[in-house]
């Protein structure tokens, strides 16, 4: 390939591809900020209601910088974080099969918002080791076309690509089933195998700081943990 053809080249990926992603970029970003909306607003509202059952069980939220974004509620933190870049897909997975993609390819290109659910009291005390889950995660393309994977009703179907806009009913209706699911997914008691040896240190870290490791299902592992959707 001639220098000419090359520098024709790279000025025409950077023209169509870069200006795609950007696109892809600010969608994502626009859906993120609509995300903490919602979340103030579900926290307000939520609160309004379990002020008057019991003052100890409440939501708050904290907005975490321009990617990230958490809520407790109650025992459980949700933590919602934008990833700053903009992926494509494997050719292995199954949105090539919709007829949406198979029109366009640029529309496979999508940014994420992943939703993880951790145990408050992991970050209260500084429990480093203690594990989390990714619940779901959202992909957003170039024309606002979603769609979402996760465990249970997180889950919906690629077919869905390309045809419903994310608005802010949309996630109001992700969001209220991501804090459903962690508010249903308990906390198991570890096998006596695998908690029946401690160090020194760690016995001193707990009676100190509750410090062993902890994490809902910790010590079991389902075949369902191994995928990203889920019928559970």
């Amino acid at each position: 390939m001639e220098k000419e053809d090359i520098r024709k080249s790279i000025i025409e990926s950077l023209t169509n591809k870069s200006t795609l992603k950007q696109k892809v970029f600010d969608n994502t970003l626009k859906a993120f900020n609509t995300a903490k909306e919602i979340l103030e607003e579900l926290s307000v509202t939520f609160n309004k209601e379990l002020s008057k059952i019991d003052s100890r069980v409440h939501l708050e939220y904290m907005d975490n910088g321009m990617f990230g974004a958490q809520l407790k509620v109650a025992g459980d933190l949700l933590i919602f974080s934008m990833h700053s870049n903009i992926f494509e897909f494997d050719r292995g997975h199954g949105i090539w099969k919709t007829s949406y993609i198979q029109a366009d390819k640029t529309a496979s290109y999508c940014g994420i918002i992943n939703i993880y659910n951790f145990l408050a009291d992991s970050f209260k005390y500084n429990r480093m080791e203690d594990l989390g889950y990714l619940i779901g995660r959202i992909f957003i393309n170039k024309e606002m076309h979603y769609f979402v994977e996760g465990k249970r009703q997180l889950g919906f179907f690629y077919n869905n690509f390309g045809k419903d806009i994310l608005e802010k009913r949309a996630l109001m209706e992700i969001i209220s089933l991501a804090i459903k699911y962690s508010l249903e997914f308990d906390l198991l008691v570890p096998p006596y195998d695998a908690v029946k040896l401690a160090s020194v240190d760690q016995i001193s870290q707990k009676i100190q700081f509750s410090k062993l490791k902890t994490g809902k299902r910790l010590g079991f592992r389902f075949n369902s943990d191994d995928v990203t959707v889920d019928s559970e």
